[in-house]
């Protein structure tokens, strides 16, 4: 257990686990809809209320872990965040049931800073390399929570939603006998005197702010068009769910390659351009699948879905560069705006539904990661300065 291998494959399957659960829970929004009788705005609330805890909560322990490592946080974030699903089905009113999101979203929130900064650690000099595998599992468990809970809910009604906590069980049983040598591994960089930071970066608070508000474009537009695609094709998640879980499933699953190939190609060419260029291709991409049919749907789809997830890892990485010595604070802040940000942009959405459709709001997103593409340009360089080149 003590292989820094298995340890980085032990992360990322505890992400997956533990994303499962937010990957689920768009999906679950048109059977709690029709079972609450809500509207797309009120629907939106319930993601903005599980995001916005992780959101707020984040930070707060990544603050928390960097003045003090506490590994065991990893494997308590994946049995409340699975215990938080699990009870959803069975919330008595709507007062519970928001409650119980938020309950997800402390999962969520307890899991992500120190699972963010063991990898960085036991990954050490390929950071965003290694920051990808620990991406991937996440990127995963998004994508199989949305059909997972399509499929389980399709044949087993709402309550089959509990399902979902026996991922998350199993990863936090495995955890346990891992942590003493995580928390060995970060004691160990802890220990390093500071290095100066290789990015050329000399305004950190200013660069980490323009990451920020990329990171919220990005996070609109991947959970928006989580969010909204179920809607967008209801017929079919009546008549033909299958049809509605594939697409969700290549949307999310794509991530998993977009995150593969992102973190080792910034690591080759430079951070600053990969975000740059991922973020100009979406905006075609999305307009192409808005207007497509058949096959061509699906495909579009993956590509979108590994487009936008390709770069985020690699923006964890690049906030930990500025804040060496703040590592889970740096993730902490930035997977937090990721998960809670994406809450208000599909409230935000949820109204320009209930007053123009579900397609309007699907088109509102098409703008989003133009704005990011333009943010990107104001990032100051060199990013990074490797053997003499400038990336």
């Amino acid at each position: 257990m003590n292989n820094p291998s298995l340890l980085l494959f032990l992360l990322s399957f505890g992400h997956l686990c533990t994303d499962i659960v937010q990957g689920a829970l768009p999906a679950l929004l048109p059977f709690l809809k029709d079972r609450f009788s809500l509207s797309y705005t009120v629907t939106g609330t319930l993601l903005l209320a599980a995001h916005l805890t992780s959101s707020a909560i984040q930070p707060l322990f990544g603050y928390a872990t960097d003045r003090k490592p506490f590994p065991f946080l990893l494997p308590l974030g994946c049995l409340v965040s699975g215990v938080g699903i699990a009870l959803v089905p069975f919330s008595p009113g709507f007062s519970w049931l928001i409650a119980l999101v938020m309950f997800t979203g402390l999962g969520t929130a307890a899991f992500h800073p120190e699972g963010f900064k063991a990898t960085a650690c036991i990954a050490s000099v390929k950071r965003a390399s290694g920051m990808s595998l620990f991406s991937v599992g996440g990127n995963l468990g998004f994508a199989i929570g949305g059909p997972a809970a399509i499929f389980l809910v399709s044949r087993h009604g709402l309550p089959g939603a509990a399902a979902l906590l026996v991922p998350a069980a199993a990863a936090g049983a495995l955890f346990l006998p891992a942590l003493p040598h995580i928390r060995r591994k970060i004691a160990a960089v802890a220990a390093r005197p500071p290095a100066q930071s290789g990015n050329g970066v000399e305004r950190p608070l200013y660069a980490v702010s323009l990451i920020v508000l990329i990171v919220i474009f990005r996070s609109w537009t991947q959970l928006g068009l989580a969010t909204y695609i179920p809607f967008l094709y209801r017929a079919e998640l009546s008549n033909n769910p299958d049809f509605v879980a594939t697409l969700l499933f290549l949307f999310l699953g794509a991530g998993t390659v977009g995150t593969l190939v992102g973190g080792p190609l910034a690591d080759r060419i430079g951070h600053r351009k990969l975000l740059f260029f991922s973020l100009v291709l979406q905006a075609p991409l999305i307009h192409l699948f808005l207007v497509s049919a058949g096959w061509l749907v699906f495909a579009l789809a993956a590509a979108i879905g590994a487009t936008i997830v390709s770069t985020f890892s690699v923006t964890i990485v690049m906030a930990q560069e500025l804040f060496p010595r703040r590592m889970a604070t740096a993730a902490g802040t930035i997977a937090g705006f990721a998960i809670g940000t994406g809450g208000i942009g599909v409230t935000l959405l949820g109204a320009v539904a209930d007053r123009y459709g579900v397609l309007a709001a699907i088109h509102l997103i098409n703008g989003l990661p133009v704005l990011g593409a333009l943010l990107a340009l104001l990032l100051p360089l060199p990013w990074k300065q490797e053997g003499g080149s400038i990336r």
